[in-house]
């Protein structure tokens, strides 16, 4: 080697060495400022969000990201109003718009996103102790900044003055007993993290020191609690931040936003909190239509409800929520805006009939409905052609053979004599034989004829045109998910149009009912409408609804029933495996006539209302009969007892007793129950020498009543003549 060339490549790879200390130590500087930065901007979200600790809730600082070995989780809230992963971000030049944030011109979106996934398969882990869907959050806090309140996607974007406010506002969800089983399940979940990794270069160089970890063990203060027995107004406790650390809000300011929180009217239990099986069923994925079943009082309508909140976060699109009883709807909308109030304006609540005179209306087909007019149809057509015929009898009313061509020929979406001619008059006693059938047929369309003479539609009119409709034109996407609630009562037709809406797409279509309580006639079967549901479906079979001495009462009525299920077999009704709550007998009384009746059941009610936690508006009167709501609801108003009418109930609470015929109260339950009007013979008589057409009324009715009893939760009063 020549003269000078070997210090010549020393001094070369000396300025190498130096390039990559110098490199390594501008990195280093660069990583130890994002830890500094990120160390300073948590301790302030966690100052931020200090204060909630005396409101009962539980701050998780700085936890292991499960999954991952190196990230962690800045925040968790654990509380009476749901559990909060909070992630906070240093960024300038936030952006926000149609579900993406951008940092200056960076599309950061994905960031968030990755905190969107913890929080669902947080919601999946918490789903096995039944913690419901939706009360896991994952909220991004923007440091410095307040007056935001954003959402990307599922997360939540607030400013660092916002996140205390955010997590107040949920109020009381969790009683604190499920606070305690949460958070024990948090604290596994999210494990405990030492020092993050040391910084370091690929030199052999001094590391740098590890920025400050806060304390990982949670914040635990105890709740507090309104002093009732003395009358005292809630007192909020000065918010108390880390040791030597002044809050980041002033005490007035956080006291304000504390007691909003404690004032937020509460959600019952069963909203929030499931069976570790029910939160399952809401978070499973169908890869087509599904069932949910089970008896009464097994909680199928709230895990409906839950079903749809969940498609709707996890979903784009519409989730349709319907049902065949017109004032249903209204109530769910009212529970779901208490249970899911973060998307209740992507679910719509409507009925079938409604339903489909959206899809009409939008496709320009003009359906005109006149009750009048259908009433004087149907009787020019019983007297051009069933009068006086074979199916004239004392034995049948007409309503009877209008159930049949509505419900049956129509419901069923029959168009020609031979569908007709041997159909399985599914969960339909009295057996017809060619004769009469020809009749009935004959009476069919010379209904149909009236109908298109008077330029009118019926009922099931509208629901065929607007099934057909969609099979012309499909939508183009209009819902993601259709839940149907008490499923058992709607036609095949209905069913097929709803069907139409979703058709077979994974999680489309949830159906959710009991066969035992039906109470209208007409059955079918999910093949004739065109569906599936082969190993989609699912068993609720704990009663919480009840208690063991209701449920005897009302069981004895259908212990013997069978129907047609949907699903093609001959069934005799779920029972429950487990009826935890017990409670006092239901009360039998038989009245001397229908005054003695009317004056026992205004007693009865406020019997009931002087018991401590039960008001006016947690009883429900129920009659079989629109006569039965008109007499009991004259009584009680002569008594001085406010009332209203289940007609006119939309599921805002109030105090009032609400009256109403049973199909109305399908879907709601009361603490007390009064049934105001069945005969003793329902109860006593044997089906023994009745005929088809009376047994299957008799089915019915005892049905309806069934439907009625298992309203209760707390107690049960039946009257008869």
């Amino acid at each position: 080697m020549p003269a000078g060339d070997s210090a010549a490549l020393e001094a070369q790879r000396q300025l190498a060495l130096a390039a990559a200390h110098e490199k390594a130590a501008v990195e280093a500087r660069a990583t130890a400022s994002r830890y500094g930065v990120a160390s300073a901007t948590e301790q302030r979200t966690a100052r931020a969000l200090a204060p909630l600790a005396a409101a009962g809730h539980h701050l998780l600082a700085d936890r292991r990201w499960p999954g991952s070995r190196r990230a962690q989780v800045d925040m968790v809230v654990v509380g009476p109003g749901g559990v909060f992963v909070v992630d906070t971000k240093a960024w300038a030049d936030v952006t926000i718009d149609r579900d993406r944030i951008l940092r200056g011109q960076e599309d950061v979106t994905e960031d968030l996103m990755a905190l969107a996934d913890l929080a669902y398969r947080t919601e999946g882990e918490l789903a096995e102790i039944g913690l419901a869907p939706g009360e896991v959050h994952a909220v991004a806090v923007l440091a410095g900044r307040q007056g935001v309140d954003e959402r990307v996607g599922p997360v939540r974007v607030v400013g660092e003055r916002d996140v205390l406010g955010l997590v107040a506002r949920r109020g009381a969800r969790l009683a604190p007993a499920q606070v305690d089983r949460v958070l024990a399940r948090c604290l596994d979940w999210f494990g405990q993290v030492g020092a993050p990794a040391p910084v370091s270069t690929t030199l052999p160089e001094p590391v740098l020191p590890a920025p400050r970890v806060p304390d990982a063990a949670p914040v635990v203060v105890p709740a507090l609690v309104p002093d009732d027995a003395a009358g005292e107004p809630f007192e909020v406790p000065a918010p108390r931040g880390p040791a030597g650390v002044a809050p980041l809000h002033d005490d007035e300011e956080a006291r304000r936003t504390l007691l909003q929180g404690l004032l937020a009217a509460p959600v019952e239990e069963w909203m929030t909190f499931l069976h570790p099986a029910q939160a399952k069923v809401v978070r499973r994925s169908y890869n087509g239509p599904a069932r949910i079943r089970g008896a009464a009082g097994t909680g199928k309508t709230v895990v409906g409800l839950h079903r749809a909140a969940y498609l709707a976060r996890t979903r784009e699109g519409k989730v349709l929520v319907t049902t065949y009883i017109r004032t249903l709807p209204d109530v769910l909308r009212q529970m779901l805006t208490r249970l899911a109030p973060d998307v209740v304006d992507r679910v719509e609540f409507a009925g079938v009939h409604e339903t489909a005179k959206r899809i009409l209306d939008e496709a320009g087909v003009r359906v005109r409905i006149d009750g009048r007019q259908i009433a004087a149809a149907w009787t020019a057509a019983w007297g051009k052609v069933a009068g006086g015929s074979i199916i004239d009898t004392d034995r049948h009313e007409q309503d009877y053979w209008h159930e049949e061509v509505a419900s049956v020929i129509k419901g069923r979406g029959l168009t020609r004599w031979d569908q007709y001619a041997d159909l399985p008059r599914l969960g339909r006693r009295h057996r017809l034989g060619l004769q009469q059938r020809r009749v009935v047929w004959q009476l069919y369309e010379a209904y149909d004829a009236e109908l298109r003479d008077r330029g009118v539609h019926d009922f099931a009119d509208q629901i065929a045109l607007a099934e057909a409709e969609l099979r012309r034109r499909p939508p183009a996407e209009r819902y993601t998910a259709v839940v149907v609630d008490e499923a058992q009562d709607l036609t095949c037709v209905m069913l097929r149009m709803l069907h139409g809406l979703v058709g077979d797409a994974t999680d489309g279509l949830t159906l959710v009912g009991d066969g035992q309580q039906t109470i209208y006639p007409g059955g079918f079967t999910l093949a004739e409408a065109g569906i599936s549901v082969a190993g989609r479906g699912t068993v609720l079979d704990v009663n919480y609804r009840n208690t063991r001495e209701i449920l005897q009462f009302a069981s004895m009525l259908v212990r013997d029933d069978e129907f047609a299920d949907i699903e093609g077999a001959t069934a005799r009704g779920d029972r429950p495996a487990q009826v935890p709550r017990t409670g006092p007998k239901p009360l039998y009384v038989r009245c001397a006539g229908e005054a003695d009746r009317q004056r026992r059941m205004v007693q009865r009610v406020q019997e009931v209302v002087a018991e401590v936690g039960t008001s006016f508006g947690d009883v429900g009167v129920l009659s079989l009969s629109r006569r039965g709501v008109d007499d009991a609801t004259e009584a009680l108003r002569r008594a001085g007892v406010p009332v209203v009418n289940l007609e006119q109930y939309d599921g805002v609470p109030v105090n009032r007793v609400k009256v109403g015929t049973v199909k109305r109260a399908k879907g709601l339950e009361f603490k007390q129950v009064l049934v105001v009007d069945p005969y003793a013979s329902w109860f006593t008589d044997k089906p023994d020498g009745l005929d088809d057409v009376d047994r299957e009324r008799r089915e019915f009715r005892l049905r309806e009543l069934y439907v009625a009893m298992t309203r209760a939760r707390d107690g049960l009063w039946v009257a008869s003549i």
